[in-house]
């Protein structure tokens, strides 16, 4: 199963930091671990939240990748983007 981490700043809609899921796909993988998640960070057009980043074995995934493959030892992190000035 795909390792699913989600940051410390999304703690309120993933109360569990790093969990095992199963799913083919980002997306599958995504809401497995977490199906509460899915208005948070998802758009009303199905793609990732621009404040919200997705890496799978530490390569950013694109807003519409939801598709994009997982293998079973793949780590998928998953974090809420932070910006300040």
């Amino acid at each position: 199963m795909a390792k699913v981490i989600f940051t410390s700043h999304l703690k309120s809609v993933a109360p569990d930091v790093a969990v095992d899921a199963p799913g083919g796909s980002v997306g599958a993988a995504i809401f497995a671990a977490h199906p509460a998640v899915r208005g948070y960070v998802l758009d009303d057009q199905g793609r990732l939240r621009l404040h919200i980043a997705v890496f799978v074995d530490g390569v950013h995934v694109r807003r519409d990748a939801l598709d994009h493959p997982l293998r079973s030892d793949s780590e998928l992190y998953i974090m809420q983007a932070l910006s300040g000035g």
